[in-house]
């Protein structure tokens, strides 16, 4: 398999929806760099394909990453594209479950990275998690979320994004740039995917629709569940990356 033909073709869909998407990672990094130094050990939340542990490998050799999603398909590319690297422990878990930290190790983590992901998530199920991270980031460590956070009070500017972001993916398609469900269309037509692409497909089916929120809903969340302080390290008009120290 070549695993990094996927994860080339995974970050090009992705970025027909974000394209400021590496820059996000770049800040991301010299937070994580900042606040807590060069050997940081992370958790990956909802890790996908393991796009932030690549980011952050690269930029920190000697950083420790464990990995954590529920997506089969997802888990399976990160696998391949890591394999025999001892920096990198993967873990199956559901976020929205309570007791989706009982796999994790006991050491604290310097930092919890998640991109592009909790919106999936209803509200109740969030705020949970954000108790459960305060108790998981070291003091002093940091949690780092970039997302869609739109906020309703800005309809007009609401409007300008996503002009500016049809334009964009009108030519990144023509490019060739696959949207959410060509991507998904190719796994399907990968047999040695047949027991992972199903997989994906239960948890999709079954999955409801999460909540987005603006930025001082997550800010307000983080301290409610014990972090120190939050702010904003970036962001666009819809999207941003919420950063809490604890």
């Amino acid at each position: 398999m070549d695993w990094e033909s996927w994860q080339h073709s995974w970050d090009r869909q992705q970025e027909l929806y974000l394209p400021e998407r590496e820059e996000r990672f770049r800040v991301m990094m010299d937070v994580v760099a900042a606040a807590v130094g060069p050997t940081p050990h992370v958790l990956d939340l909802a890790c996908g394909t393991g796009t932030i542990s690549r980011r952050l490998l690269e930029r920190m050799p000697r950083a420790r990453s464990v990995a954590v999603d529920m997506d089969p398909t997802m888990l399976a590319i990160a696998r391949g594209s890591f394999q025999g690297d001892s920096r990198i422990t993967f873990l199956t878990a559901d976020l929205s479950d309570p007791g989706w930290m009982e796999s994790l190790p006991i050491e604290p983590f310097d930092a919890v990275l998640t991109a592009t992901s909790l919106h999936w998530m209803k509200s109740e199920p969030v705020m949970r998690l954000y108790a459960d991270l305060a108790k998981l980031v070291r003091p002093g460590g940091v949690f780092l979320n970039a997302d869609h956070m739109p906020d309703p009070e800005t309809p007009i500017l609401n409007a300008i994004d996503e002009v500016i972001q049809n334009a964009h993916q009108e030519r990144a398609r023509v490019t060739g740039a696959l949207d959410w469900e060509q991507w998904w269309a190719t796994v399907a037509c990968e047999p040695r995917f047949a027991e992972e692409h199903a997989g994906s497909r239960a948890i999709f089916d079954r999955h409801g629709g999460g909540d987005e929120h603006p930025i001082g809903w997550h800010c307000l969340r983080l301290k409610e569940a014990g972090f120190l302080e939050t702010g904003v390290a970036w962001r666009s008009i819809n999207d941003a990356m919420v950063v809490a120290i604890r």
